[in-house]
């Protein structure tokens, strides 16, 4: 996991040598997540935040890679699935018009905190999260920007069964250069 997070790191430091506009900000927004291929879940309520670095290369290019606190998990009846994240998304986004982008990346995921109580299997989280993100954003004029994205869990969140995250995010965004 640590060479993944330095590979990513590394990358992104490489590229901004030759990207055409570098943003930095801040981000936070809500997320609505449930478990995916789990009967008796609902959505759950909870919020990410964190950082992003900008890297536009074209005018309708850019990397953004970002490393966000996020609340994920499901809701139901009889007990707790509640897992926090540190999830680092690797987006690509591609400019339609003037500030209107499309978004298509990976996300790794790390759990920094799990609660989970009576959901009716024998219940050990894996540690680690593999996700797919699409979505859409709009850059604002004054460093504001919007997303909503769809992270799509590609890995197991739990060992003995096949669940995994799906998470809706709206998110709120501020650059500073």
């Amino acid at each position: 996991m640590k060479r993944i997070i330095l590979v990513i790191f590394a990358t992104c430091f490489a590229i901004t040598t030759n990207a055409q506009g570098i943003d930095f900000g801040v981000k936070a927004g809500a997320n609505f997540s449930t478990i995916t291929d789990a009967s008796g879940f609902d959505n759950k309520t909870g919020f990410h935040a964190g950082i992003f670095l900008g890297l536009k290369f074209t005018d309708k290019l850019a990397l953004q890679p970002e490393l966000l606190y996020s609340q994920q998990g499901a809701e139901f009846n009889a007990g707790k699935f509640d897992l926090d994240y540190v999830n680092i998304p690797v987006v690509l986004k591609l400019y339609l018009i003037q500030g209107l982008n499309l978004q298509v990346g990976p996300q790794f995921g790390f759990v920094v905190n799990d609660d989970i109580e009576n959901i009716g299997v024998l219940a050990k989280n894996k540690d680690f999260d593999f996700s797919g993100v699409v979505g859409a954003g709009y850059d604002l004029p004054l460093g504001l920007r919007i997303d909503a994205r769809y992270n799509f869990g590609l890995s197991d969140v739990i060992e003995s069964e096949s669940w995994k995250n799906g998470v809706f995010s709206l998110a709120l965004g501020y650059s500073f250069l």
